[in-house]
């Protein structure tokens, strides 16, 4: 059976394939998004807003992004969302203290409005025993780090990327063991990811665009890692646009090489909305 590391590195041969294929760089704002008020602006959060840090606890907003945030959402009269793998409890967390609609847990959950604390949720939590198998990966090696989001695990290995292939061949093993469960392993930046098949980023911002204040709005969804994929995927069939960060990956409009040239995309749509 295949690997997941395999997949990984098969999808990462699949994207730096082909430079004649690989997108230019992200046009001005204003040549891209000429009405605020005509589109639904839609964030992954690490690695895309904000710069990846060596553990999940450290990523940190810097000075001025709220600022831009909160006055997108003014702009687009509310049509801003964070779609991220995180839970919304976490992004709350980083943001604190403000509060915006988003997309959680890879799908998993959803908050469509900020003055509503209920949250439409979307995938039971991850079976207690499969959780307990698969967090004791962590053992393998010290500095892979451990994050319970309750429809997900993730074993994070940014301190010990030499545990990559050993991590991947365990939760392999568990699969096979399970072939039943309804897993998916999702291989990121320094992480492995094992969640409820069935949900996704995508089908998480397809059920965002049928809502207000998002719906009829042409979506822009701005994402780095192999999980935001499924997201630039579907975007053509939206009449939406998709931009990549730190790779240029095939069939996206576009790309930006770090966080900081997206917050700078981000505050320039305001100005050039002017």
């Amino acid at each position: 059976m295949k690997s997941e590391l395999a997949e990984m590195q098969m999808v990462d041969e699949r994207t730096m394939s082909d430079d004649s294929e690989k997108p230019d760089a992200v046009p001005v704002p204003h040549a891209l998004v000429p009405h605020l008020d005509e589109i639904a602006i839609l964030l992954d959060i690490d690695g895309t807003l904000l710069e990846l840090m060596p553990t999940p606890r450290e990523v940190w907003v810097p000075p001025g992004l709220s600022n831009t945030l909160n006055r997108l959402v003014e702009r687009t009269s509310g049509a801003l969302a964070l779609v991220s793998g995180r839970s919304l409890n976490d992004i709350d967390l980083i943001f604190a203290p403000d509060v915006y609609r988003a997309v959680g847990g890879h799908g998993a959950e959803m908050r469509l409005s900020v003055d509503n604390e209920a949250a439409a949720a979307h995938a039971p939590p991850m079976d207690k025993e499969l959780k307990r198998r698969l967090a004791a990966i962590a053992k393998l090696s010290p500095g892979i780090l451990l994050e319970d989001k309750g429809y997900s695990l993730a074993l994070h290995y940014r301190l010990a990327p030499h545990a990559e292939k050993a991590i991947f061949e365990a939760v392999s093993l568990i699969r096979a063991d399970l072939p039943n469960a309804p897993i998916e392993v999702l291989p990121g930046k320094f992480v492995c990811e094992i969640k409820h098949s069935g949900f996704t980023k995508a089908t998480g911002v397809r059920e965002l665009l049928n809502h207000d204040p998002f719906r009829g709005r042409r979506p822009i969804f701005i994402g780095d890692d192999v999980t935001d994929e499924t997201v630039f995927a579907i975007m053509p069939d939206m009449n939406g646009l998709a931009f990549s960060v730190g790779r240029r990956v095939i069939g996206v409009d576009g790309h930006f090489d770090a966080p900081s040239d997206v917050r700078e995309f981000l505050a320039r749509l305001l100005d050039d909305a002017r």
